[in-house]
Order: structure tokens, then C-alpha cells, then sequence
């Protein structure tokens, strides 16, 4: 597989917000216009190497799109977006707030974004040709390629000129990793590495890469609304649990990136908040009903709502069109056109009330190091709903009664919609709380044929079971795109540390890395080994497997790109919905713990106690702890604690 990003004129880097630029009012989002320095891009281009992800997007609503970029002279410019996602990439456009987020360039490290963005810029005027490598038999001879048939189209016979290759090979500047080689290939122009430099850099400065950076000041207000957690956990179903993770794991995600986020609503139900908890689910609870008496004033005396045939049903406060209220606000987009007269009930109520009160009365603090910026719009929210797709009807009247009856209701509202959960092989519905009881029970099943002995009743395995068992769901649940439709197999056999596409693969590695620094740390206790010595005295040239560059290139080195990518979300301006990309963090933890995995089976980490051997195992040390680093803050983007042992 190969990934691309797509490039201006100038050497672009990380992309630092992105607005659209359709339809609304723009004052009210706290917007800034500057129509300097635009660069327009190509809708539709999606490379042409094989491997290349990212969708096809043609000459729609995508068109409009905008983004503001910072150059390497520190200018910013607003270019267009032409297309809405990239693999660890940051082309998706984040809906409409001027969102700074922090770049590589102003924190010393190096980006493949920055690396990928000069490699284009070397080559000239045109379209993004260059990508990056990520299967080992290709990272055996390149890290970077522009394809043949990409440079035919640029420079016509394909003969890319010498002064060209010369400012490759050349190539520096902020956040860009050193080059050691450019040369033509049969497969196209091939670049590589100054591998010894790049390990040095990075893990020189693991924190840089293994930790979200704090944003030098406050995202957006996103409202998070996921009308699944209303009732009791009874009445969860598959597809509702899954729209709980999808919303729990998008919360953590933009909550890492600055974004002050509130989470709707604050459930009621007594047993909701355990079972939540067992899933590893932060979600705030409430016991009080948040006062409707002002919508119940609004509904009888302003609206005036029709009473169809005399008397209506307990709770039922009348009707209202909710064509009207779309012919109103002019957005049609999205909506189900069979949307026509609505009963206002006082459970409705109830919802818009405590909607209402959320984005009223929002927390004043920002969080922890941030500072206001000065432009920054308080009135300024977005609202995502987060819904199964059998909710999505009933949220959209909501969305407009809203509309109706609040003049303060945020004009910005989203629908992130999770498609159908389907097991496979059973016709019954499972809710949450069985399917939770299932897994469980499997977990300890395989526990107890791994250790020949039932470890359930030991309290010291307790807490390690329900983790497990938390992590087989989520990685089930989140491991495909939140809009596509889910298939789960229930049978006993998904829950192995062997199977390589489950939570519990994850975790077991997670404990083989706990478990190798305690066995270091023990024999350093014992005499057998130095002390850790300082990192930047070790010698990185000693790290010479190809499963050790597998790990910082593919791992390390992109993980602050990925975060990123996991709380962008993509929308038109003027559409109702919104898609995100929470599948991505568990791909990426999967992939990086099978890579980790065969390096590890076939790599002795800590050998035997002679001199001469300690400077590659305390390079190959340093390796695995940012491994180690950036496996833990991928779980709790999750919500998951770490295992030491399993």
C-alpha cells in the first residue's frame, strides 16, 4: 500500500484548520475570509499507483471546499480541499470552524506530510506524484516512489531531468526527513532514507510523537448528542451499542486535538452507567430532567399547532409541518423527503430541553493550557448527532422541531448515521447486555484452556477479563467505517491472542512489551544489565533489520498524522451528514501489533549480559518503548487501559 497527499505550488505543511466555504453565514461561525494565496487542485484525482485509498469525488459539493494551510515562510493560504480523505493523511475537511491544530514544523519533528509535500514541490508545477511506502518487500529497497506512469504524464518521455533528481536527493527543511538517495527505477523515481538520521530524530523525541500535542489554543464547541444511551441497557441494540462506541471513541478523539466537547445526554436509566463502565464508556449520568415549562410555553401559545380531530393521545401537545419548517430554513439537503406533520410530545420536549440547556449553558473553562484566541466566537457550536440508522427518521424531526421552537438553536446541525449491525448465522436480536455476557464468557473460556485452570474466581483476573472483554467489542464494532454495514461472527474462535484481527491480539501484545521492560528492568536489578543510558548517546546505526525500520516508519513516524485523522470529520457545508473515520485507530493498532508480533518472534530483544552487545539492545530498546508509547495512547483514544500481563 502506498499514500499520497495532495500538495500547492509551495511546500505545504500539516494543514492547520479547514473551512468550507458554502452556503451559511460565515459571521456566525467566527470565520475570516483572506482570498490571498489560493491554490485550486483537481477534483476526481485519486493517483495512479496501485494501492492508493481515498474515494472518488467528482466535480460535487466537494468542489467548495476549503482549507487554510501555513506555508514553510509561516504565510498561510486558503486552498482548496479536492477530495475528503487520504490514508494518514489530513485532507478531510473538519467542518466549518477555524480549527488550529499543531503542526510538525512548529514542533521540531519530522512529518511524512512535510516529506511528501517538498518531494512535490522538488519535481515542479503540477499534480502530487510522490508516495509513500508501506509493505516490507518495498521498504527493502525505497521508502518513497513516484510512479513511472505519473512522471510520463508530468515530463512526457518520462525522463525525469537531472537538476530535478539533484534537488530530491538535496532536499531539506523543516519537518522533512533527510534524503540519502534518488534514483530511477524501472518502477519509477525511488527515494531513500538517511535511516540511522531518522531513527535519531525520532526517538530522540518519542513524547513528540507518541503524545497529542497540546493546540496552542481552543478547538470548536462540538455537542455530542447519541440518543441510543435515553433508555435502559436492555433496550440497546447491536447497531444503537455501536453508535455509543462510534460517539464515546470521536469524543476522546477530538477532546486529544483541543476540541471542547459535551456529551448529550446525561443518562438516567440506574444501571446504564455500570454497564457503560464494563465497556469502558466515559459518558456522564444525571438524575434530574432538564425543565421544559418554556418549550411547553412556546408550543401553546406562539405556535398555535393544529388539533386534528378534537382530542388528542396523553402527552401529544399537537402537530406541527415540518416542511415548513424546512421551506424556512432552506435545507432540504439530506432530509427524508417523506418528512411532513410531526406530534409534539412531551418526551420531545424532554430531548430539546435538554438540548437546549447544553448549549446554553456551557462549561466557561478551557481546558488545561489552552488559551482563548481572541476571534473566538462564544456563540460559536456544532451539534453531531449520533445515531443507528433505524434512529436517523425520528432524529431529523427532532433536528427540525428544534428548529421550530428554539430562536437559539445552533444553525449547525450533523448526523454522523452507523449503519445495520448483522450477525452472521443468527436470526435472534442480541442486545448489548447479552452480547457483552457472551464475550465475556468466551474470554474466560479461552483463559481457562490457555492456564488449565478456571481463573474467574481469582479477583487478581477479574479486572483483566472485563478489559479483554471490552476490547473484543470495541475492535469488533470500530473496526469497520461507522456508516458501512457490520457483520459479526459470535463464534469462540474470534477470541484468541492468535487471531491478528482482534482486540485480544492487541492487548496480548501490549503485555509482551509490559512484560520485556519488566524482564530488562529485573535483570538491570539483578546486575546482568547497565542502567539505561542516555538516548542521545546511543548508536541508531546498529538498527539494521528490516522489521526495526517497519516499526518507526509505518508506526512511530505517522501516529501524529493518524490522531489527527481521527477527529477530522467530513461533511459538505450545506449536507446533513457527516462521516468520520473511527475505523482508522483500530486498523492501525492491529497492523502496528502484527509488525511488533514477527519482529519479536524472530528478534532476541534481550541477549546475553557481554558489552559488546548492549549498544544495539539498548537501540532496539528505545525502539520498542516508543512502539510501547504510541500502542498506550492509541488504547485510550479507545478508552482502554494497558495490560501488563494476560
Amino acid at each position: 500500500m502506498r499514500e499520497t497527499v495532495r500538495s500547492g505550488p509551495r511546500p505545504v505543511a500539516r494543514i492547520l484548520s479547514l473551512v468550507t466555504n458554502a452556503g451559511d453565514d460565515d459571521r456566525t461561525l467566527g470565520l475570516q475570509r483572506t482570498p490571498r494565496f489560493r491554490t485550486r487542485g483537481k477534483a476526481g484525482q485519486t493517483g495512479h499507483a496501485e494501492g492508493v485509498l481515498g474515494p472518488k469525488v467528482g466535480s460535487g459539493r466537494h468542489n467548495s471546499l476549503w482549507r487554510t494551510c501555513q506555508l514553510r515562510d509561516r504565510r498561510r493560504i486558503r486552498a482548496r480541499v479536492s477530495r475528503p480523505s487520504r490514508k494518514f493523511g489530513l485532507l478531510t475537511p473538519c467542518f466549518r470552524f477555524r480549527w488550529l491544530l499543531p503542526v510538525a514544523m512548529a514542533t521540531g519533528r519530522l512529518g511524512v506530510e512535510e516529506t511528501l509535500g517538498a518531494l512535490n514541490t522538488a519535481l515542479g508545477p503540477g499534480d502530487p506524484v510522490w508516495f509513500k511506502e508501506t509493505r516490507a518487500r518495498h521498504l527493502r529497497a525505497r521508502d518513497f516512489l513516484a510512479p513511472r506512469p505519473a512522471l510520463q504524464a508530468r515530463f512526457g518521455d518520462g525522463q525525469v531531468p537531472e537538476r530535478v533528481i539533484r534537488a530530491v536527493a538535496g532536499l531539506q527543511g523543516p519537518g522533512v526527513a533527510p534524503v540519502m538517495r534518488c534514483a530511477p527505477t524501472p518502477a519509477g523515481l525511488a527515494l531513500q532514507l538517511q535511516r540511522p538520521a531518522v531513527f535519531e530524530r525520532v526517538l530522540g523525541a518519542v513524547p513528540a510523537y507518541a503524545v497529542p500535542a497540546v493546540p496552542a489554543a481552543p478547538g470548536p464547541r462540538v455537542l455530542l448528542h447519541c440518543p441510543a444511551l435515553r433508555g435502559a441497557p436492555g433496550s440497546l441494540r447491536l447497531s444503537r451499542l455501536r453508535a455509543v462506541l462510534v460517539a464515546d471513541h470521536l469524543a476522546r478523539a477530538l477532546r486529544a486535538h483541543g476540541v471542547r466537547v459535551r456529551l448529550v445526554p446525561a443518562v438516567r436509566d440506574p444501571h446504564m452507567p455500570t454497564f457503560l463502565q464494563q465497556l469502558r464508556v466515559d459518558w456522564p449520568a444525571a438524575s434530574e430532567r432538564a425543565a421544559t415549562e418554556a418549550l411547553r410555553s412556546r408550543v401553546l401559545a406562539e405556535l398555535g399547532l393544529a388539533r386534528e380531530g378534537g382530542a388528542l393521545a396523553p402527552g401529544v401537545l399537537g402537530t406541527v409541518s415540518l416542511k415548513e419548517v424546512l421551506q424556512e430554513r432552506g435545507r432540504a439537503a439530506g432530509y427524508d423527503p417523506k418528512l411532513d406533520k410531526c406530534l409534539v410530545t412531551e418526551d420531545q420536549l424532554s430531548v430539546l430541553a435538554e438540548l437546549q440547556e447544553a448549549v446554553s449553558q456551557w462549561p466557561q473553562a478551557s481546558p488545561p493550557g489552552l488559551a482563548v484566541a481572541p476571534h473566538a466566537s462564544a456563540d460559536v457550536c456544532m451539534v453531531i448527532h449520533v445515531v443507528s440508522c433505524e434512529e436517523e427518521f425520528q432524529q431529523q424531526k427532532l433536528d427540525l422541531l428544534w428548529w421550530k421552537l428554539d430562536d437559539r438553536a445552533p444553525l449547525t446541525q450533523k448526523h454522523l448515521v452507523c449503519g445495520p449491525v448483522k450477525v452472521a448465522g443468527t436470526p435472534s436480536k442480541l442486545t448489548a447486555p447479552e452480547y457483552y455476557e457472551l464475550r465475556h464468557t468466551q474470554v474466560c473460556k479461552a483463559s481457562a484452556l490457555k492456564h488449565g485452570r478456571d481463573l474467574v474466581q481469582d479477583p487478581a483476573w477479574t479486572e483483566v477479563f472485563s478489559i479483554l472483554s471490552a476490547a473484543t467489542i470495541k475492535f469488533e464494532m470500530l473496526s469497520t467505517a461507522p456508516q458501512s454495514q457490520l457483520l459479526l461472527a459470535l463464534a469462540d474462535s474470534s477470541i484468541s491472542t492468535k487471531g491478528t484481527r482482534s482486540g485480544t491480539f492487541v492487548m496480548y501484545n501490549c503485555a509482551r512489551l509490559a512484560t520485556l521492560f519488566e524482564g530488562y528492568k529485573h535483570s538491570t536489578e539483578q546486575g546482568l544489565y547497565p542502567t539505561f543510558p542516555p538516548v542521545s548517546s546511543l548508536d541508531f546505526s546498529l538498527l539494521q533489520d528490516e522489521g526495526e525500520w517497519l516499526l518507526l516508519f509505518n508506526g512511530v513516524l505517522p501516529f501524529p498524522d493518524l490522531l489527527g485523522q481521527t477527529a477530522a470529520l467530513a461533511c459538505a457545508a450545506s449536507g446533513l451528514h457527516v462521516t468520520a473515520r473511527t475505523e482508522t485507530m483500530c486498523k492501525f493498532l492491529v497492523q502496528l501489533s502484527m509488525d511488533f508480533s514477527s519482529y519479536y518472534n524472530r528478534v532476541h530483544i534481550l541477549g546475553e549480559p557481554r558489552p559488546h552487545l548492549f549498544g544495539q539492545m539498548f537501540a532496539r530498546l528505545q525502539l520498542l518503548r516508543a512502539v510501547r508509547e504510541v500502542l498506550h495512547t492509541g488504547l485510550a483514544m479507545l478508552g482502554l487501559p494497558p495490560l501488563s500481563h494476560i
